[in-house]
């Protein structure tokens, strides 16, 4: 059966390129919109207590299938396929992008001064448009200015993911979070790869079948920075021999962690070790 997280299709309607493949009442092209707001939820269902399935950072692609006419619209993400509800006034009509934020985070500010209280937060790995530079700011097409020093060209890219993942460390711990702001483990692993130039699903389960190189060493050794240690719903990235750097709800936050203590701890709840992946 189709993954529904990332299979744009209900009984009611579906996806046109899936006619023929899925039943439903009807089927449509969709249309492609860009998020505009510095990060939206995607929910499982069109309400604002509904389960936060993943999030989309500004500047990213999404094709939306249907409206509630309530305020929320239902579509896919063009970057990992991801299908849920997103707010509405989240979105816009595609524009040239120029640029991505490369900082944690940052501000962008109504004028050419850090004076000036910021009129938004921005987040690493969201993408904007540059219109022109005004002496430390960068000016997008709304006519924010945000630093220079946290604006980076759209083909630059990390080149260790795992000290993307060490930058999150205190960011608090949230189900479906993809930014500094909340993450959660998959996510923390998907947006570091991503910095790198990598594709990298959502979710942990997509992760394990996706990612190719499988570790099969007695007792998880030996490990080496940049290996993926999987558990049931889990995933935590090794940053050396002896720790692991990862988003857990133990520590409500990014850790880093002894890998045998977590091992243990982690087992004593109830789950071991599925797989550990090697990137690379």
């Amino acid at each position: 059966m189709a993954d529904p997280r990332l299979t744009p299709a209900r009984g009611d309607i579906a996806a046109k390129f899936l006619e023929g493949q899925v039943e439903a009442a009807r089927f449509v092209e969709g249309e492609s919109f860009m998020i505009s707001d510095p990060i939206a939820p995607v929910r499982e269902r069109p309400a604002s207590d509904a389960e936060l399935l993943t999030q989309a950072l500004k500047g990213q692609l999404v094709t939306i299938y249907d409206r509630n006419g309530e305020g929320w619209a239902w579509g896919q993400l063009k970057s990992d396929r991801y299908v849920g509800w997103l707010p509405e006034a989240a979105l816009t009509k595609p524009a040239i992008i120029t640029h991505k934020i490369a900082a944690l985070r940052t501000f962008a500010f109504p004028g050419p001064s850090i004076k000036l209280p910021p009129i938004e937060t921005l987040l690493f790995g969201s993408k904007i448009t540059v219109i022109r530079e005004q002496g430390n700011f960068a000016v997008t097409r709304e006519g924010w200015f945000v630093s220079k020093q946290h604006v980076g060209q759209l083909g630059e890219i990390e080149h260790d993911y795992v000290a993307v993942a060490e930058r999150f460390i205190g960011t608090p711990y949230l189900w479906g979070g993809k930014s500094s702001l909340g993450i959660d483990c998959s996510g923390l692993v998907q947006v570091s790869l991503n910095s790198t130039g990598q594709s990298c699903p959502r979710d942990t389960d997509m992760q394990q079948a996706a990612l190719e190189v499988t570790i099969t060493e007695q007792e998880y050794g030996p490990l080496r920075r940049g290996d993926l240690i999987y558990w049931k719903g889990h995933v935590a990235i090794v940053r050396d021999a002896e720790t692991i750097v990862h988003a857990n709800a133990f520590h409500m936050a990014t850790a880093i962690e002894n890998t045998r203590d977590a091992i243990a701890r982690i087992k004593a709840s109830g789950s071991d070790v599925l797989t550990i992946k090697r990137i690379g």
